[in-house]
């Protein structure tokens, strides 16, 4: 079969399709066919070996995968060739076939395309547990979601309209601002591209909290981190919960006075490690978020599509920060 390698570190250009073993699924493992590939943030960071896990090389990145059941191993029950199945294997994806643990997949819905599928459990389950678990957001609250037009900042701007809050979207143009809007924000902003020096940064701070409308946001979400962190956490509400899901601008640091002079709890989400520390919490995420996506509440929007052989290109158009919600790659056997 073909798979995307990564054989040296380095960035989506180092990424080479080869021809490797099929996989054949050991006891408790099925086979899927892989149809389609979410391509994520980690993505780009496994490669260059700045991500939490290291794999040894070779290996093939892709974190979340949708397809069929092709094969079935010894002692799997409840699972069965034919099944369109999601995974979420953290690595591994970018290939033809994939074996996993047939108790981690999730059985897709009826009506649930495959490209549609691949962009749903890593970004709309990082995001739903981050505000749902984490910052335990109410009905009626102010989210601030930084990078609102990213595939997790899409995801959890639907889902925070979903779950009754105030949206406010922030993002770096005028296109993605409106297609966060799109996604039934109430409210958006364009932050300054590139770094900010102490003024720029006390200004953004006074439109995100006028954005926000009264005090300010009550939950932030910042999946964009560098000089974006400060001014959040300085315009929130009285309690607030600053929600820490990445860095693409570059890791922050807070002047700590800043939350206690707001009683503002700083909270980090690490979705990947909850899954496996508390399958069961994961599980009953997992039926909520299908339950939202029957509704019509939730639907990932998939804005480019790219090939196998052309994974490499996905990888790179998510590093550059140009994407509007998901990017996926598509495989053909």
């Amino acid at each position: 079969m073909r798979a995307v390698l990564s054989k040296t570190v380095g960035g989506p250009s180092s990424l080479v399709v080869e021809e490797v073993l099929d996989p054949t699924p050991k006891a408790g493992e099925v086979v899927i066919e892989v149809k389609a590939v979410g391509i994520n943030f980690p993505d780009t960071l496994i490669i260059e070996d700045k991500y939490q896990f290291r794999p040894e090389r070779p290996f093939s990145p892709g974190g979340e995968v949708a397809g069929v059941v092709e094969a079935v191993g010894e002692g799997v029950k409840g699972v069965f060739k034919g099944d369109r199945v999601i995974a979420v294997p953290g690595w591994g994806g970018l290939v033809e076939r994939i074996a996993v643990r047939a108790e981690s997949l999730i059985k897709m819905p009826d009506g649930m395309g495959f490209e549609e599928a691949a962009g749903l459990v890593l970004t709309y389950g990082t995001a739903y547990y981050a505000l749902k678990d984490r910052a335990k957001l109410q009905a009626g609250e102010r989210l601030l979601v930084l990078g609102a037009a990213g595939g997790v900042g899409a995801a959890a701007v639907e889902l925070g309209k979903a779950m009754g809050a105030q949206v406010t979207a922030a993002a770096s143009t005028n296109d993605k601002v409106q297609f966060a809007l799109e996604l039934g924000a109430d409210n958006g902003l364009i932050y300054p591209a590139g770094a900010m020096d102490k003024a720029a940064q006390k200004e953004l701070s006074g439109e995100l909290r006028l954005a926000s409308g009264r005090d300010g946001p009550d939950v932030v979400f910042d999946g964009v981190g560098g000089d974006y962190a400060e001014p959040a956490l300085r315009s929130m509400d009285w309690n607030g919960r600053y929600l820490v899901i990445g860095f693409p601008a570059g890791i922050p640091s807070f002047p700590l006075n800043l939350t206690l002079l707001k009683s503002v709890s700083v909270i980090g989400v690490f979705w990947g490690a909850a899954v496996a520390r508390d399958p069961a919490g994961h599980a009953a995420n997992m039926a909520e978020l299908m339950a939202f996506w029957a509704d019509g509440k939730i639907k990932p929007r998939v804005s480019r599509t790219f090939p196998l052989e052309r994974a490499h290109q996905a990888i790179q158009a998510l590093s550059d920060r140009t994407a509007l919600g998901k990017i996926v790659v598509t495989v053909e056997s």
